[in-house]
């Protein structure tokens, strides 16, 4: 008996083979709801509050909802027979499950688009060799290692976002063609974002390899394993990936560096001699478990040097009979690595301390979970702090703040925050306090990276759209480029973008409009990693590999 009927004919007792007109008008809906997602068109209409990273997933919800629908008219409401329905069933349930099975996600994008990799086979950094060890002490007689000391301008990099800490470095000018970078070396490397901190012709950074968390030092002339220092632990997580996020400090040759699970090292940069380490996790007393869940992406930021200090981010939950829930910041003798003081009772955020000086006073400058706050260098009393949003298991704060003028601080974050200035409030008299000057939900929504300031203007990859806002009033002047989740460093009046490809892009550093001098393809695949630039080198890197190159810089008149 056919399964179509006649005009003016009962209506068939065979349920169609084919969706009826409401699947396919729900469909079509769907279809629409994704087109007007990816199109950026709903980001107005909710105020700002949608990124890439939000739209991915909104796109992933409504098309698994229109699978869902399509396959539950199939399987419950269409004219197919039993056993075509149960093949169906059963082969998706096959192939899900044999997906699960045979796949694992190897890391997620910045914007959670994820890769796959075979489950048998081992990740990057667990098939690297072993790290070398420090050199054996030298013997009676042998000359000693040579102190690492340099006094050529420019020829260091010694901590995180260059010498001042605030991604500008002034004195040279690098090439914009491709053709003038030559690269020197490139080489395999363990795990993690951790960017170079560089001394004359040393390198170090930090990095995963396997079940060891690894501070390493290489030749700047030809990428030279020189030591290495390595502890037990690995930080590991689906969104985040493998292996330690903060960069080296350098200062008067002993390299400063904090891992992602909480060791803290000063070790001799001519030796490769542990000095002191500290575990400051245990250091502090904080309930490990809950403070890894607490601060989910790993412990990110760089010491802060100081004088006589080491300042790095403290943590929390502590455990019984702690009074207070968290430690914001603690210090440590620069010397002997004894605990000096801690200060504040703030969860912390993925942000670097600063040295600033703000409203006449130097201050030790720190963003935590959901507050900016000062703190006194000398004993870490707490001097004035202000809201600013965030959850360091969620909408996390990972962007460094900057002072204007004195009086004024620039920050910006992802997550629907963006940015804002703020001034210092004139009706609090002769204490410290701040107000909002103005803020910019929609503007320079940097999720992990961070701006650079240059007359006058804030420079940013803002949801992976390079943006350009005047500080003074949040005037947009452009916004145009997709890098994706990268880093940004300027260098005199060009703006290196390091691309979440791995590509280098040379940008004018100016309010005029985008305009870009040039790419340099330095890297292949997933690159969170800030770069590093000398007067003669630029020193990239992700979780896989780096490299180096050498240009010819010129002096700035």
């Amino acid at each position: 008996m056919p399964r179509t009927t006649q005009p003016g004919s009962p209506p068939s007792l065979f349920p169609p083979l084919w969706p009826p007109r409401r699947v396919y008008v729900t469909l079509a809906s769907l279809a629409a709801a994704i087109a007007l997602v990816r199109a950026g068109w709903l980001e107005p209409v909710v105020g700002g509050i949608v990124d890439q990273a939000v739209r991915n997933i909104i796109t992933l919800i409504l098309a698994f909802s229109g699978l869902m629908s399509l396959l539950g008219w199939f399987l419950w409401q269409s004219g197919h027979s039993r056993r075509v329905k149960r093949m169906v069933a059963i082969g998706l349930l096959g192939a899900v499950a044999l997906g699960c099975a045979a796949l694992r996600i190897e890391r997620v994008s910045g914007d959670l688009v994820p890769e796959f990799a075979w489950r048998w086979r081992p990740s990057r950094d667990r098939l690297l060799p072993q790290a070398t060890p420090a050199p054996a002490a030298a013997a009676a007689g042998e000359p000693a290692a040579v102190p690492w000391v340099h006094d050529t301008p420019f020829a260091d990099f010694p901590r995180f976002l260059g010498p001042g800490g605030d991604a500008g470095i002034d004195g040279f000018e690098m090439p914009s063609a491709p053709a003038e970078y030559v690269e020197v070396w490139r080489r395999p490397i363990g795990a993690g974002w951790s960017g170079f901190a560089v001394c004359g012709d040393h390198a170090v950074t930090l990095e995963q390899r396997g079940d060891e968390e690894v501070i390493a030092c290489y030749s700047m002339k030809d990428g030279t394993p020189e030591w290495s220092v390595a502890v037990a632990g690995r930080h590991e997580t689906v969104l985040g990936g493998v292996g330690p996020r903060s960069t080296p400090t350098i200062r008067d040759g002993v390299a400063y560096a904090t891992g992602a699970t909480g060791w803290l090292h000063a070790i001799d940069g001519a030796t490769g001699k542990v000095l002191w380490r500290k575990n400051v996790v245990d250091d502090l007393g904080i309930d490990t478990a809950a403070h890894a869940a607490a601060v989910a992406w790993g412990r990110s930021g760089s010491p802060l040097v100081t004088a006589d200090l080491v300042i790095v981010p403290g943590g929390g939950p502590l455990e019984p009979p702690a009074t207070a829930p968290a430690v914001s910041l603690v210090a440590y003798d620069r010397v002997t690595g004894d605990r000096r003081w801690t200060a504040g009772t703030d969860q912390i955020s993925y942000v670097t301390p600063e040295l600033r000086t703000v409203a006449g006073r130097e201050v030790v400058l720190a963003v935590n979970e959901s507050r900016v706050a000062a703190y006194d260098p000398a004993d870490g009393r707490e001097l004035w702090g202000f809201d600013w949003p965030g959850h360091s298991n969620s909408d996390a704060t990972c962007s460094q703040p900057h002072v204007l003028d004195g009086d004024r601080i620039f920050i910006s974050k992802g997550y629907g925050v963006g940015a804002a200035v703020f001034e210092r409030d004139p009706s609090a008299g002769d204490a410290v306090a701040f107000r909002k000057a103005w803020s910019q939900p929609g503007m320079l929504k940097t999720k992990f990276t961070n701006v650079v300031i240059h007359d006058g203007h804030a420079y940013g990859l803002s949801d992976g759209i390079l943006e350009c806002v005047r500080v003074a009033d949040g005037v947009r002047r452009w916004k145009a480029g997709r890098y994706g989740q990268g880093q940004v460093l300027r260098v005199g009046d060009l703006l290196l973008v390091q691309a979440e490809s791995g590509e280098v892009v040379f940008v004018d550093c100016t309010p005029e409009g985008h305009r870009v001098r040039g790419r340099l393809a330095a890297l292949a695949g997933q690159t969170w990693n800030n770069p590093c630039v000398t007067r003669e080198h630029l020193l990239v890197r992700n979780a896989e590999e780096a490299a180096c190159y050498r240009f010819p810089a010129a002096a700035r008149p």
